[in-house]
């Protein structure tokens, strides 16, 4: 046994969780999802101030930082950062910017929580910088293959016309091909892979025991992780289903729950420190609720 394994044994067993893939307490899980949800929600913040680039025909912007939620479910339970992850984009950046889409939101919701829940699965070890790479590519993949697979059975069905763009080959397959390119090159690789192949290696064993939550060993199981069972492949493509089903809703012009009151473009950018105020405060008490818990266990 290496001297490695031998303090992760020690540190899950004074924290009440030292058997391989024990199981987290509901306040850790919690934490885990407060703390996902806060991280990606001010990541996606921080992109609102980012200028869209386009090179030609092409748009090389930025749809989201992948390293931040994937190091979360590269530590963590997968299940509950992935859950918490896409959660507070809708909250910090669409509900409180008053650019919110109602049920349609679902869509987003289903398919980044199937990418980060699989991804995080896939790294079975934090410190594989090929696992990292695979699992930053695979959340882009999925996520934006399946918002791809959305926009060409509108098109096909006649729900919505094809939205060409001058200097691209006029076809919405090529151009939905291009756009997946260019989403794996910018946000899977060069914000996804490149930094987290070294965040997540450097948090790996630090940052876990902070919430009590013993590090990841490699060849052990990890709690919260996607079950390798063929009915979780089946709940999977029913849930990439059921996505397709709330992006319909947009095309067919039910906003059930919609606000639209575009208070980023009425207020300017200040008005973005209304959300960073929001994830202070809901990171605050969750922290304080986690503490006190501890300190109940503790006594």
């Amino acid at each position: 046994m290496t001297e490695t394994d031998l303090t992760y044994r020690r540190e899950g067993a004074l924290r009440g969780i030292g058997a391989p893939g024990g199981d987290l307490t509901t306040p850790q899980k919690l934490m885990i999802f407060v703390l996902s949800m806060a991280l990606f929600g001010l990541s996606n913040i921080i992109l609102e101030v980012i200028p869209d680039v386009s090179i030609g025909p092409i748009d090389v912007s930025v749809s989201y930082f992948v390293f931040v939620p994937l190091t979360m479910v590269a530590l963590f339970s997968p299940f509950w950062a992935a859950l918490g992850a896409p959660l507070g984009e809708i909250i910090f950046t669409d509900l409180l910017m008053g650019d919110f889409s109602g049920l349609a939101e679902v869509e987003g919701f289903i398919q980044m929580f199937l990418a980060l829940y699989i991804a995080g699965t896939l790294i079975r070890n934090p410190r594989s910088r090929t696992q990292i790479w695979i699992g930053a590519i695979t959340v882009v993949l999925i996520d934006k293959a399946l918002s791809a697979i959305v926009d060409l059975s509108k098109v096909w069905i006649g729900l919505e016309d094809p939205e060409f763009v001058e200097g691209l080959p006029q076809s919405i397959l090529a151009i939905e091909g291009i756009g997946l390119g260019v989403d794996i090159l910018i946000s899977g690789i060069l914000f996804g892979a490149i930094p987290a192949m070294w965040l997540i290696p450097a948090l790996h064993g630090k940052i876990e025991p902070l919430l009590g939550v013993r590090p990841r060993v490699p060849g052990e199981p990890i709690p919260g992780a996607a079950p390798k069972a063929g009915w979780f492949v089946a709940v999977a493509v029913l849930l990439a289903i059921a996505s397709f089903f709330f992006a319909f809703l947009e095309a067919w012009d039910i906003s059930i729950g919609a606000v639209e009151t575009e208070l980023l473009d009425q207020y300017g950018d200040g008005f973005l420190w209304v959300s960073v105020g929001a994830i202070v405060v809901t990171l605050g008490i969750a922290l304080v609720l986690f503490r006190l818990y501890r300190k109940n266990q503790e006594r």
